[in-house]
């Protein structure tokens, strides 16, 4: 049998089927990557799903980008809102929450860092366009880890959390197989892990200590959903100084609550794939 590195002495390490889920083991904290792209269904996603893992990456000097796939049209619950205007300002607070988390100035190290696939808000949908440009970011990209939402979390109301998990995973398939999408003329690219936020089944856990604020502070740049998502009385957060303390609240008990799962005192869970 020839193994994966051309060795026929050297089985392959598992079969294609997958082995058993094991019970109740968590890991923690993955090497520092030396890059990664995170993947979100909507502008603020990956804040809440990873915020404060990426800035602690981002501080060790991994490369971090953010591909947001959908506009953010429909994140507002007034009828009369101008949806372009929204759309735009929601590309800015991704930008500047991108900021926060590197740690700089807005426009300067997270130029072309933030990209945006476009999709109506809503409408997503996991289909052959769409997991050609998401493989061809991956092919172009190349990280070393990937973040993405947990297609199986159950219970799911939102269609776009679901569908961008499933497109996120067939893209990247698709991103490391060389026969996907040939016409693209980008090298294969197979990367080193994949951390699945919002997870049904967590087995990792990335310790946030440190990054707490950070966290808040990059959701809180998504000032168009203060209402929305995030409960603030109206406008934006800093008119709402108890809302933003009860906001912060929750942001670090679900913290508190993801570090307990692995023993430590703040944290970010995910569903870890180190095989891919």
């Amino acid at each position: 049998m020839i193994g994966p590195d051309g060795d026929e002495s050297t089985p392959p390490s598992e079969l294609p089927v997958g082995d058993l889920l094991a019970d109740g083991t968590v890991t923690v904290n993955l090497p520092v990557p030396s890059s990664a792209l995170a993947i979100g269904a909507h502008p603020d996603d990956i804040e809440f799903g990873g915020g404060a893992t990426l800035a602690k990456w981002a501080r060790a000097g991994c490369r971090v980008h953010h591909l947001v796939l959908t506009d953010g049209s429909k994140g507002s619950w007034d009828p009369d809102e101008d949806l372009a205007a929204l759309v735009a300002a929601r590309a800015a607070e991704s930008r500047a929450a991108a900021a926060v988390i590197e740690g700089t100035e807005v426009g300067l190290a997270t130029d072309g860092r933030v990209l945006f696939l476009g999709r109506v808000d809503g409408e997503l949908a996991n289909g052959e366009n769409e997991r050609r440009e998401v493989a061809a970011v991956i092919r172009r990209l190349t990280p070393a880890v990937v973040l993405a939402h947990d297609p199986w979390r159950r219970y799911r109301l939102h269609p776009d959390h679901r569908n961008a998990g499933f497109l996120s995973l067939d893209a990247l398939v698709a991103a490391r197989d060389p026969h996907f999408f040939p016409d693209l003329g980008i090298a294969p690219h197979r990367p080193e892990a994949l951390l699945l936020f919002e997870a049904d089944l967590p087995n990792h856990v990335e310790d946030a200590t440190g990054f707490e604020s950070v966290k808040v502070d990059a959701l809180l740049c998504h000032t168009s959903q203060g209402v929305s998502t995030m409960g603030l009385a109206s406008g934006p957060p800093g008119q709402s100084t108890s809302g933003v303390e009860a906001f912060e609240t929750k942001v670090h008990r679900q913290l508190s609550a993801h570090g307990d799962l692995a023993e430590l005192p703040v944290g970010e869970a995910f569903h870890l794939i180190p095989v891919l």
